[in-house]
């Protein structure tokens, strides 16, 4: 009976301490997760977007590294620690010169410290094929 005793009341301390320590970590939370650029102009096919988040969590939220998922799309995004309460953004810029027409989504990775240590974003839109006079040049 002190066995099984002893085995619930190590269960129930790691449990709580567990849950304590999971809300001492930064928790980040994006205004948007998606945007989409619409149509993007076949002779200009670049766009950029911001994608604002907050630290609702209860410590700095540190943003290790972006990656996105092709070489036509670039991240830079902020470098310092984000305090509880604190925001922080990420650019991404989208470069379609050179890529056939049609529907675009990329998506992007968040690496950080965050309780779920990483988070997606993504941006879409539609690549619009040249007019026909812009093909015979």
């Amino acid at each position: 009976m002190t066995k099984k005793l002893l085995l619930i009341t190590t269960f129930l301390v790691l449990m709580f301490g567990m849950e304590a320590n999971a809300k001492k970590f930064p928790v980040l939370r994006f205004e948007k997760t998606t945007i989409d650029f619409g149509d993007l102009d076949p002779d200009n096919p670049v766009a950029t977007c911001v994608f604002k988040f907050t630290n609702v969590g209860k410590s700095k939220l540190i943003i290790n590294q972006v990656k996105t998922s092709c070489g036509c799309t670039t991240a830079d995004y902020t470098k310092d620690p984000i305090s509880p309460g604190g925001t922080g953004y990420i650019t991404v810029k989208y470069d379609g010169t050179g890529n056939r027409p049609g529907r675009i989504v990329k998506g992007i990775q968040v690496f950080s410290n965050a309780k779920d240590g990483m988070a997606r974003i993504f941006i879409r839109g539609e690549l619009k094929s040249l007019p026909r006079e812009h093909k015979n040049r």
